[in-house]
């Protein structure tokens, strides 16, 4: 089968999961795609640029599958696509996804634009595919609120349509790649990691709350913080650096995947504290890693780490989580061992792959 993957971002976990799928899957896959840049723009005008290019390639693929970030009514409206089935699949979406306050255009008012490119492109799709449960069924409960922001024609029937063509297919991740790695931490400091953006989202507020809490204690820990600092103006990375300069092992962005993998290895405990996750993708590979996770009891974090079994993984509130993280901290050595990636090994491209495959199958019978 012949299978086209759209991304008009192609960067960070949209392009890893493109190019990962291509390789692990059983069918032939391609990829149409451009920079992962001005995201906004690629919203706004990326359909137009990648319709022109598909109706020069002559694809004819069997299916295609589309990233939240197309405007597909305007992508169809140009390309050529004839009765080819379409499937959207949503990384993230922009109705749901907490917008920086600082943002320009919450601002002036006009942040429900993106949301809108979701909304009709969910609508005008043959199959909508989310990854996870909480990340669909927030998005689905999250329409009828949105819709009421225009002053008439809402259309909240619309709702229903895309319901029932909508479906959760978790993110595959190659994690086994990982192991080649892999090393036992034999820290004498209980080492807490951070290997997230360091932007709003993830809530570096937060993190940088609860290690000024831990360091007023005098408690033996040390830390390693990475992931990108792309808003560089928000300061998150610099004022965590400057703050514990004595408690830091490690600070910066890794170049390489084996520095990465190393670090994560190293690692004892990482504390979330997002306030938007729709998976997790940096979480799942420190878990993977055997890092002890301590999450919030939010977002698609108890689907996918089955809260109802690890209840211990959870906590409720700031408090409650330098609570916890302190007791890990003194009582390292007889800490609740766990094979923390029992938790996250069924995301591996080799556990899941199959459920793409069949699933790609029975989009291409939805149009015969």
């Amino acid at each position: 089968m012949k299978i086209l993957i759209i991304e008009p971002y192609f960067e960070g976990s949209h392009k890893r999961w493109a190019l990962e799928l291509q390789n692990f899957s059983s069918h032939n896959i391609e990829t149409l795609t451009l920079p992962g840049r001005y995201w906004k723009w690629r919203m706004h005008g990326g359909a137009i640029t990648l319709a022109q290019k598909y109706n020069n390639l002559n694809l004819n693929p069997d299916i295609i599958i589309a990233s939240d970030m197309l405007n597909l009514p305007l992508f169809k409206s140009i390309a050529n696509t004839k009765n080819t089935p379409i499937a959207m699949y949503f990384h993230e979406n922009q109705i749901t996804y907490p917008w920086s306050p600082k943002d320009r255009d919450i601002i002036k008012g006009r942040d429900h634009h993106y949301g809108f490119i979701n909304y009709s492109s969910s609508m005008v799709s043959d199959l909508n595919l989310f990854n996870s449960s909480f990340h669909r069924i927030s998005y689905i409960k999250s329409l009828k609120k949105f819709l009421t922001n225009f002053p008439d024609y809402n259309d909240q029937h619309n709702i229903e349509i895309i319901d029932s063509k909508s479906r959760t297919l978790y993110l595959g991740i190659d994690l086994k790649k990982f192991n080649r790695y892999y090393q036992k931490p034999n820290n004498k400091k209980t080492t807490i990691l951070w290997n997230h953006r360091w932007e709003h989202d993830k809530n570096p507020d937060d993190f940088i709350h609860l290690i000024s809490e831990l360091d007023k204690q005098d408690l033996n820990f040390e830390c390693i913080l990475l992931g990108k600092n792309k808003q560089k103006k928000s300061g998150y990375f610099n004022k965590c650096i400057n703050r514990f300069p004595n408690r830091i092992l490690h600070s910066g962005y890794c170049e390489t995947f084996e520095e990465y993998a190393t670090f994560l290895w190293k690692s004892d405990v990482c504390p979330i504290t997002s306030i938007q996750d729709f998976f997790g993708i940096s979480i799942a590979e420190a878990v993977y890693c055997n890092t002890y996770p301590l999450l919030p009891d939010r977002l698609a974090y108890p689907e996918i780490y089955k809260k109802d079994e690890n209840t211990h993984l959870f906590y409720k509130n700031k408090n409650n989580l330098i609570d916890k993280m302190k007791h890990l901290i003194q009582n390292k050595e007889k800490r609740l061992t766990i094979e923390a990636k029992d938790l996250t090994e069924k995301f591996d491209w080799s556990n899941i792959i199959n459920t793409y495959d069949e699933l790609f199958e029975n989009i291409l019978l939805m149009k015969r």
